[in-house]
């Protein structure tokens, strides 16, 4: 296997700029980083350090101002090419799935229909495993039909997570999911993640303040002022 065909993503000099009035933020400022796929990297630093800007352009979720990224080989954007927000939409459906620090439920929606709800806008041929089967997985299966209101934070977090592998991702993005959180709940949800990662072979990107949490992963990777530290 080529070392392309192995790389997840690729990111050549991934450059972001704000403007407020006449002032420009650098958000990120000329990060080049690649992963592996089955790999499990997390990103720490302080707030405002980049972490967030920086996996919402590799999750396609935000464009960059200049640089390059690639996802399995193929180019999302560069100097040359960009793809359309239509292409990009069917990336974000097909290869990636989001976890974020608040859980963003449907609380008129029972914990089984918020899992299912990706699927009222895409559904990957692959995606054929049984609901129920991720349910157990994350240990939800007996809140099926409760709705977010009666979950605690950590139950409510689970749910996000089944939801963000419902339509069978291969690449999870995790962006301080454990924020919400105490810190028994927080180990938690990092122990699923790891089980997600060994077990399933999901490649995993990380974002948290937590050093011990960052430390699960396979690779740390600081950030501080949008530069790799």
């Amino acid at each position: 296997m080529s070392r392309e065909n192995n790389l997840a993503l690729e990111a050549q000099h991934l450059t972001k700029i704000y403007k407020r009035g006449a002032e420009e933020i650098v958000a990120v400022d000329d990060v080049s980083l690649t992963v592996r796929k089955g790999e499990f990297v997390s990103f720490i630093g302080p707030s405002g350090s980049g972490k967030t800007t920086l996996i919402n352009i590799l999750g396609c979720l935000d464009n960059t101002t200049s640089g390059s990224l690639k996802i399995s080989g193929e180019t999302v954007f560069s100097e040359n090419k960009c793809l359309s927000e239509s292409d990009l939409t069917k990336i974000r459906r097909q290869v990636f799935g989001y976890i974020f620090q608040k859980f963003y439920l449907v609380p008129t929606l029972t914990v089984y229909e918020n899992v299912l709800l990706p699927f009222a806008f895409f559904k990957k041929a692959e995606a054929n495993a049984d609901p129920m089967e991720i349910l157990r997985f994350l240990g939800i299966d007996k809140r099926t039909s409760h709705r977010p209101s009666e979950l605690s934070g950590g139950e409510m977090q689970r749910v996000a997570i089944a939801r963000a592998l419902i339509n069978k991702p291969e690449i999870l993005l995790a962006d301080e999911p454990t924020g919400n959180l105490d810190s028994k709940r927080s180990v938690e949800i990092g122990e699923i993640l790891k089980r997600l990662n060994e077990k399933e072979g999901l490649t995993v990107l990380l974002v948290t303040h937590n050093p011990a949490l960052a430390g699960i992963a396979h690779r740390t990777i600081s950030l501080h002022d949008g530069k790799i530290a």
